[in-house]
């Protein structure tokens, strides 16, 4: 979609648009209620500072859309589309999957959701090192680098429906 038809779709198209980006009702709101934006970028811009802070029960609500890593999100929506395209470029291998599987038993154990984190641009290994690393994160510690992985995907999943 590009930026005009974004700038003039009713608030219900604006919202299909978003949600799949993050499925965060009152920052899809307020970037909808902040329109029109005058270039691709403001809007960028609007929605990285709409998602600050987003609330842990906000986080937890997004996350609920969202497959563990090396697992392939089902469905045919565009939020799970959006996810298996994020994680195409995670080739594993079967030590490297085993890994995953068992760091994110031991991630769900300990923190009570899913592990999130951009996938897109990111090996298996470097995905793998960061989901060790994180594993010795305090709750409030980890919930911190959660809601900037979520705003990341979010933006990058924005970028990719906002044309410019």
């Amino acid at each position: 979609m590009n930026l005009a038809s974004f700038n003039s779709a009713s608030d219900s198209a604006a919202l299909d648009v978003l949600r799949p980006c993050v499925d965060i009702t009152r920052w899809a709101t307020e970037i909808i209620h902040a329109r029109p934006f005058s270039s691709r970028e403001e809007l960028l811009s609007f929605a990285e500072q709409a998602a600050q802070p987003w609330t842990e029960e906000e986080i937890d609500g997004a996350l609920a859309h969202h497959p563990r890593i090396g697992e392939k999100a089902a469905g045919s929506s565009t939020e799970a589309d959006m996810s298996r395209k994020e994680q195409s470029g995670v080739a594993q291998s079967a030590e490297v999957q085993d890994k995953l599987r068992s760091g994110n038993q031991a991630y769900e154990k300990k923190f009570d959701r899913v592990f999130l984190i951009r996938a897109a641009g990111r090996s298996a290994e470097e995905i793998l090192s960061q989901l060790e690393k994180r594993l010795r994160n305090s709750p409030d510690e980890e919930i911190a680098v959660v809601a900037g992985q979520l705003r990341e995907i979010a933006i990058l999943r924005l970028e990719g429906v906002i044309e410019a």
